[in-house]
């Protein structure tokens, strides 16, 4: 894989950023975790990472605002977000991507799918 990508995953659930980011890192990427939207927006500034896995529902700042935050942010604006959110109709999945989503991932997450989609945007 060569240099190590790293994701920056966005989500305010510990079981999921636990179990999440100990799969993804022996897979080899380098895991950033934020809590909220507000977390996420700053840590994407300050780390750019090479994808962005965006949890919608949190505290603080929700999925939906801090996407779009990102995407009208020209230093930030090209990273890919992948949408993760028990939210799984497709008016929801309208929304992440009206939200500036390049992807969307209905909870629970299957990993070979989300690591699917993790490689198609790097």
């Amino acid at each position: 894989m060569g240099a190590r990508k790293r994701i920056l995953l966005v989500e305010d659930h510990e079981q999921i950023y636990d179990f999440l980011s100990r799969r993804l890192e022996r897979r080899g990427y380098e895991v950033i975790i934020a809590v909220d939207g507000a977390q996420g927006v700053s840590k994407a500034r300050s780390e750019q990472p090479d994808v962005i896995l965006m949890d919608m529902s949190m505290p603080v700042m929700d999925g939906w605002t801090a996407a779009g935050i990102l995407k009208r942010d020209a230093s930030v604006a090209h990273l890919p977000i992948i949408a993760l959110t028990a939210h799984a109709l497709d008016s929801d999945r309208e929304r992440a991507e009206a939200a500036g989503c390049d992807h969307y991932h209905a909870k629970p997450v299957e990993f070979t799918h989300l690591l699917a989609q993790i490689e198609a945007c790097s």
